[in-house]
């Protein structure tokens, strides 16, 4: 059994899923970075100032005692974390399409390119022996 999983561990196709799937977290983390870090405040900017991220609908306010200690927390729909999620969602699709599209690009390009001339096939070869032996 263990041998069986080491050879399927070690099959290109796993290996190469493995490598895809932690490549597709850092790609996340760093899309989701730049939308939240450089992209927000700029949409932002030119949305009168919002941010985004605060953004949210108060459902009940929350309780806090004399002291300062919060008894009973806000309830609040955070729609503004809902459009950040949709701003990442539109700019990491469009990200990947034009990676698919780029691979798509170089892929037809290694199919056009002609193939080399393969020679006489085997068949050939034993009929022009069999020729030169009549001779």
């Amino acid at each position: 059994m263990l041998k069986e999983f080491k050879a399927f561990i070690m099959t290109g196709n796993v290996i190469d899923l493995a490598v895809a799937v932690i490549l597709a977290g850092a790609v996340g983390l760093v899309v989701s970075g730049f939308v939240s870090d450089i992209m927000m405040p700029i949409i932002g900017h030119f949305a009168g100032g919002v941010d985004f991220a605060d953004m949210k609908h108060v459902l009940s306010e929350a309780v806090v005692a004399a002291d300062g200690t919060v008894e009973k927390p806000e309830n609040a729909i955070m729609y503004g974390k809902w459009v950040n999620a949709i701003i990442n969602l539109i700019i990491v699709g469009f990200v990947l399409f034009m990676i698919v599209k780029a691979y798509g690009k170089v892929r037809k390009k290694e199919e056009a390119a002609p193939a080399p001339d393969p020679g006489p096939s085997e068949i050939d070869l034993l009929k022009e022996i069999r020729d030169a032996l009549k001779k």
